[in-house]
């Protein structure tokens, strides 16, 4: 329950919060880096969403430790109902009429339309969502496969090797999957311009992921001491076995 509230929480506010883009370097106090790929002049201009899918890859890899591909499968679909659902919710509540006092309700702030704020805020367009869920699915899956191939390879040893490679694996493919269908397909971006930005995506999150590597032993080894030696080892033997 803990480790499904988690990921489904961190799942939900990824989507909710990926409408705004950041730069990274500013965030940090630096000048932008301009990368040039493709022709194409970028730099690490990135949604705000991936401060939390490497989290949520990180818990799929937990998860599949030690309740295996059924487990993650099940969150996942899940996760992509409870998405859905919240977004259905979104576009109800944008097509509330506002009250008077509320659109005006910011001015002194600079805002000056506060219900048009609330759409454009919230509004993704339908083709960023689903390349968001299509992605997500995708990504979940190629996670899955990869970590129980790594750890039929390797055995209960390498925990680094299996969660960190299937989090690259991953991370990959919800790159470039939830860009082309969002933006090449809904938008006529170039190819260019969509691998582009791309590679600056999985650049950031590749480098995450090995810097969130430590923290999986750290979640282990709680979960381990949580649940007791015969428990865990129980529990990581029927994940192997499916």
């Amino acid at each position: 329950m803990i480790l499904g509230g988690i990921f489904l929480a961190n799942a939900l506010l990824a989507e909710l919060i990926g409408a705004k883009i950041f730069s990274l370097e500013r965030s940090v106090g630096l000048e932008p880096t301009i990368i040039n790929i493709w022709g194409n002049e970028l730099s690490f201009n990135l949604t705000a969403g991936v401060l939390l899918w490497p989290v949520v890859f990180i818990l799929t890899d937990i998860i599949n430790e030690y309740f295996g591909k059924k487990g993650v499968r099940f969150l996942s679909y899940f996760a992509v109902i409870i998405i859905s659902y919240a977004f259905l919710m979104i576009y109800f509540a944008i097509g509330l009429k506002p009250a008077d006092f509320y659109i005006a309700s910011q001015q002194a702030n600079g805002i000056g339309d506060m219900n048009l704020a609330f759409q454009y805020v919230f509004g993704q367009g339908l083709w960023i969502i689903a390349g968001s869920i299509v992605a997500f699915l995708i990504g979940q899956f190629a996670d899955v496969m990869t970590f129980q191939f790594i750890k039929r390879k390797t055995g209960e040893k390498k925990l680094w090797l299996r969660a960190t490679g299937s989090t690259l694996v991953s991370q990959f493919i919800d790159s470039f999957v939830v860009l082309i269908i969002a933006f090449q397909i809904g938008q006529g971006w170039s190819w260019a311009l969509v691998l582009g930005i791309g590679v600056v995506n999985y650049i950031y999150k590749f480098t995450v992921a090995i810097v969130l590597t430590p923290f999986l032993y750290v979640i282990h080894n709680r979960i381990d001491k949580f649940l007791g030696k015969d428990l865990a080892a129980k529990m990581l033997e029927e994940a192997k076995q499916g």
